[in-house]
């Protein structure tokens, strides 16, 4: 379904195109540096939240109040801004805040535009790899890479014999639960590394990606991009991402609902 018509696509994807740039020169002339750390559950677990991912999320709020200042904003460091727009940009400063502190260069910048609360337009920028992932409409993604565009798309035709899948629980299915699923387990050939593993799936790179505890600036900015690329996302009990939690991402309809079979013991 296309929400947004040919302009509205083209002015809110050249919006963000020129942002993932702006992104990058602000990481590398503002916050390539020392950060301080400090942990959001405080002794109840651990969930790291940097200066730089507060000062990542300012700049982007900024960005986006000074070209649609009426537009809703939800992110993960400073919550929700409201208004009566149709219009929500959803922020993840930064995915990967872990990979981000020990100095892997997964990391990335999140960001989606919802129109009535769908996911219509994402971007994926990894400013350490130098490369950004986008989609201009509902049926074209491209990843910008050392200054090319390449038109991206999924595996499509790729049996399930052959599948590469890659898989992340982040300790929300116990080992005892784990057990009920052994041919999941044995599939899990590949690392996982946050949205970045979204990314290569839509690059055909992989074939199947499932994370666990998926929060809507997690996953909301990769739907556009995964859906433009031909490929296929829902919850682990099929319900729609838009909804986030355990989410599946598959290369086709036949291997998306194989794939939900072998999770069905813990996908409730």
């Amino acid at each position: 379904m296309n929400l947004l018509n040919k302009k509205d696509y083209k002015l809110y994807s050249n919006f963000l195109n020129t942002l993932a740039k702006y992104l990058n020169k602000f990481y590398f002339s503002k916050l390539n540096k020392t950060f301080m750390i400090s942990n959001k559950l405080k002794g109840k677990g651990y969930d790291p939240v940097t200066t730089s991912d507060k000062a990542f999320e300012k700049f982007i709020r900024l960005k986006i109040k000074k070209k649609f200042p009426s537009h809703q904003v939800i992110g993960e460091e400073f919550g929700h801004k409201k208004s009566t727009s149709d219009y929500t940009w959803v922020i993840d400063p930064i995915d990967g805040t872990r990979s981000f502190v020990i100095g892997n260069p997964t990391w990335s910048n999140l960001i989606s535009l919802n129109f009535k609360g769908i996911p219509v337009i994402g971007l994926a920028n990894f400013p350490i790899l130098n490369k950004y992932y986008l989609n201009f409409d509902n049926k074209n993604s491209f990843v910008f890479e050392k200054g090319k565009k390449r038109k991206i798309s999924v595996s499509k035709n790729i049996p399930f014999s052959t599948i590469k899948v890659s898989g992340a629980f982040h300790g929300a299915v116990s080992l005892k639960q784990q057990m009920k699923i052994p041919k999941v387990l044995k599939l899990m050939q590949f690392p996982t590394a946050d949205a970045l593993s979204y990314s290569h799936l839509c690059e055909g790179k992989i074939d199947v990606v499932f994370q666990a505890t998926n929060k809507i600036w997690d996953i909301h900015p990769l739907m556009p991009i995964i859906k433009a690329a031909g490929g296929i996302v829902s919850t682990w009990d099929n319900r729609d991402a838009v909804n986030a939690g355990n989410i599946l991402v598959s290369a086709n309809q036949s291997i998306h609902n194989k794939m939900l079979k072998l999770l069905k013991p813990v996908s409730k």
